[in-house]
């Protein structure tokens, strides 16, 4: 299968893809070789790392890795609500900023009705603009502070912030909405970590 191919998947056909794959954590903080804070501090907000997730495209190409932030008083079940929130991704493969872009414009289709995506269009926009290209290392921050909107970081730098508790929660329900891409992924992320028995 050609590089080509399975970019293009991770970045928009794994929207409707139905073999991934979820690998768990092998310790808290670190997946796949890839380590993850075990908490960040967000605008004066501690957050904790409440999930981690490895997504597979047909069971041997791993395609990226995630890591959930929350608050220690958000429930997994209301992780969409109006409370700050954090979503790593490390990505494997080289994507395009347009695959990003349509992947958004699909993931968001598919959990919110289409009067409420006519009213984020204009949003959604302003946010694709932001994406840029990524190659194998990169990692995307997605965090959302409440009064302020949601931040898209690459690799630790600001690329810009949408406002709205209602475009975050759109664009979060991409990975933990009532719809996800993946639904493996998703039950992962909010599972929470495991913990040792020591």
């Amino acid at each position: 299968m050609c590089r080509s191919r399975i970019r293009s998947w991770i970045a928009v056909g794994s929207l409707t893809a139905a073999v991934v794959g979820v690998g768990m954590p092998a310790a808290a903080g670190q997946i796949e070789g890839v380590e993850f804070p075990e908490r960040i501090s967000l605008g004066g907000v501690q957050l904790e790392l409440h999930g981690l997730a490895l997504l597979r495209y047909r069971v041997v190409f791993k395609a990226y890795v995630a890591a959930l932030y929350l608050g220690s008083e958000v429930e997994p079940g209301r992780v969409l609500e109006d409370a700050p929130r954090r979503l790593e991704i490390e990505y494997f493969w080289s994507i395009p900023a347009e695959g990003f872009a349509q992947a958004t414009i699909e993931g968001i289709q598919k959990n919110v009705d289409p009067e409420s995506f006519r009213l984020l269009r204009p949003r959604i926009e302003r946010f694709n603009a932001l994406y840029a290209d990524v190659r194998p290392g990169d990692r995307y921050q997605l965090s959302y502070r409440p009064g302020v909107g949601t931040e898209l970081a690459l690799n630790g730098k600001r690329r810009g912030v949408i406002e709205g508790a209602d475009f975050a929660a759109a664009l979060f329900a991409i990975w933990l909405g009532d719809e996800p891409f993946s639904e493996s992924m998703k039950d992962q992320l909010l599972a929470g970590l495991p913990h040792s028995d020591s």
